[in-house]
């Protein structure tokens, strides 16, 4: 395992002007009324919190997928990709992570590799938890080929009170697994899609860390998949 190289600030660039706007409310309100400004002020200590921005530990492999998000495992399925992966008609195991809004929101590159296609979908905004959320929501979808030639794909969708997608990523861009490339403003769903004989690491319940967690081994055999137990 290895640090990230780049010394990043600790709140991500999309909150700046966030966290100006709820300090200069607090101010406001906090003129005219003491208990106004103690809610308020909490409030923009949240949207500092929101948007922090740490460091992460990645685990070093050309096989690992790593989870893009912070979050829980909410279901392991197989499944149809959407149409704009071009990953064909066959099922994929797909790993959805839900963020809630307390959840680390920058989003990291699952594998090493280079991204053939970006595609962004603009949609409705249900609860990302839903299953239909991935087919209804608004969502950038990232088609990416390790450096082992396997092709796979990875997708942010937005939820309930989700607004923006921000994704910094360009086609044929070569990436690193754990690196930052973008994140879903207030709550969110990522998803994974990955080969049917991809050995899954992580179930439905588990708590994911992006940039951290192993999600699967692409070299590892599913039938050397391990069993889960709730305990």
């Amino acid at each position: 395992m290895k640090p990230y190289p780049d010394l990043v600030k600790a709140i991500h660039r999309e909150g700046y002007i966030f966290i100006i706007i709820f300090a200069a409310v607090t101010f406001v309100l906090g003129s005219f009324s003491a208990n106004l400004g103690w809610i308020c002020g909490i409030c923009t200590l949240w949207c500092a919190y929101f948007f922090r921005n740490p460091e992460r530990m990645t685990p070093v492999g050309d096989d690992l997928v790593i989870s893009a998000a912070d979050g829980i495992v909410t279901k392991i399925t197989e499944i149809t990709p959407p149409e704009e992966l071009e990953l064909g008609d066959e099922e994929m195991i797909r790993v959805s992570v839900f963020l809630n809004v307390f959840n680390v929101h920058i989003n990291r590159i699952p594998v090493s590799g280079k991204i053939l296609s970006l595609h962004y979908h603009s949609g409705k905004f249900f609860n990302a938890s839903l299953d239909k959320a991935s087919i209804h929501n608004e969502r950038q979808s990232v088609k990416v080929e390790t450096k082992n030639g396997t092709k796979l794909g990875f997708v942010q969708i937005a939820g309930l009170v989700a607004r923006r997608i921000v994704c910094d990523l360009e086609e044929e861009q070569e990436v690193v697994a754990g690196e930052r490339f973008g994140l879903i403003r207030f709550g969110s769903r990522a998803d994974i899609y990955l080969p049917l004989k991809t050995a899954i690491l992580v179930t439905e319940g588990q708590t994911c860390i992006g940039g951290e967690t192993v999600i699967a081994d692409l070299k590892m055999k599913k039938s050397e998949q391990p069993k889960f137990e709730r305990r």
